[in-house]
């Protein structure tokens, strides 16, 4: 059923990122993918940038996409398009993970004791939807960067 969470049928064998793997040492291993993908495996990024991943409040949300978003231009600034892309995919999961806790209460949107069935949207918290339109607005600077775009674009031609 398409309205059932995708890591039920999730392909470990498949996806492209590795636990093991420090992608500072072998950039080449790295691959953008789609969306958030590899943002909570790709080390060393995972932990330096996660440590300052929060969205609990609004003032918290703006604290930590100002950190990110100043290690964003920093890895720009050493030609390290692995951080940089990496920073902006803890942005944009700022986002998303916040605006399912303003979607749904808890952040749960399926029932697992019910055959995964989607929970009631609207049921959130408001505080959540402002903390996400914080992360919104850094996530999407991100993306329209222009050295981040040329870097991107680089890499999707020379390593997919």
């Amino acid at each position: 059923m398409a309205d059932k969470p995708s890591y039920l049928n999730f392909d470990k064998a498949a996806y492209p990122w590795r636990p093991g793997t420090d992608y500072r040492k072998h950039p080449e291993a790295y691959r953008i993918g789609k969306g958030e993908q590899g943002v909570l495996i790709c080390e060393p990024y995972k932990t330096e940038i996660g440590r300052h991943w929060r969205f609990k409040t609004e003032a918290i949300a703006q604290e930590s996409s100002q950190h990110i978003y100043a290690m964003f231009l920093n890895y720009l600034q050493d030609e390290d398009f692995v951080g940089a892309d990496m920073a902006r995919k803890f942005l944009q999961m700022g986002f998303t993970r916040a605006r399912r806790y303003a979607n749904y209460k808890g952040g749960k949107k399926y029932d697992a004791d019910n055959n995964y069935a989607q929970l009631q949207r609207g049921t959130g918290q408001e505080e959540k939807a402002r903390a996400a339109q914080v992360f919104y607005k850094l996530y999407k600077d991100a993306e329209a960067n222009d050295q981040y775009k040329a870097m991107k674009t680089a890499w999707k031609k020379e390593k997919g």
